[in-house]
């Protein structure tokens, strides 16, 4: 009967070392994945958000100044949405800084801005809680992108970081209008530049850093220039 050979002590510390090398090779696989998975799911999130936000703010703003029955002394007061602008020449963008604007439309074709709750739209962005906000006839303004510290969120708006406009506009001839020409220019846009500068509110585990996004769109108001 032939004697059985075992494997020495040091045979098996090297496959024991063998072993958890592997292990850990399999372990930092996995976790690299899952934080790839994770860093992307982020950013799927924020751009479907700040997209779908992006075609919004385009289309209402694009509706600005819509008056289908022509009817004089439409444009309401945007501090309250009751009563009659003082400045029927800005028509249906009685509000235009490079951070907010105020949009008027007619769209129940009734010849009376405000008896519909989408007729009075403002659109802020507020810089101090990173989001943008979205009031409709002068009700209490709700976070339509982002929101405020504490709440779920899938980004933050950073234009401010960025130095980036919310709002730009231009002329007939393509000049822009500058911030010091407004609200006297209001009744000379004709092209509005929306851009919209976001982060992932959750840091990426695989950089460790937020992923950042800048999207933009340009409107022309077709019925702004409707005198």
């Amino acid at each position: 009967m032939r004697n059985a050979k075992g494997f020495t002590l040091t045979e098996l510390l090297f496959a024991m070392f063998i072993g958890v090398l592997l292990l850990s090779a399999v372990y930092i696989s996995t976790i690299s994945g899952h934080r790839s998975s994770v860093a992307l799911e982020g950013k799927v999130v924020a751009h479907q958000d700040a997209r779908a936000v992006l075609e919004v703010m385009a289309m209402e703003v694009g509706m600005a100044s819509y008056n289908p029955i022509v009817v004089a002394g439409i444009w309401r007061n945007p501090a309250d949405c009751v009563n009659v602008s003082a400045t029927q020449a800005y028509r249906g963008i009685q509000v235009a800084t490079a951070n907010s604007i105020t949009v008027e439309m007619d769209i129940a074709d009734s010849g009376n801005v405000g008896d519909n709750p989408n007729e009075v739209i403002a659109y802020v962005y507020d810089a101090a809680n990173e989001r943008v906000t979205r009031a409709t006839n002068c009700t209490t303004a709700m976070s339509f992108l982002g929101d405020v510290a504490g709440n779920p969120r899938s980004v933050r708006v950073i234009n401010n970081a960025l130095g980036i406009s919310m709002f730009r506009y231009f002329d007939g001839l393509g000049n822009e209008i500058l911030p010091a020409a407004l609200p006297a220019g209001i009744p000379n846009i004709r092209r509005i530049a929306i851009s919209l500068a976001v982060e992932t509110e959750d840091v990426a585990p695989d950089t460790m850093q937020r992923r950042r996004m800048i999207y933009s769109t340009s409107v022309v108001p077709r019925n702004h220039a409707i005198q």
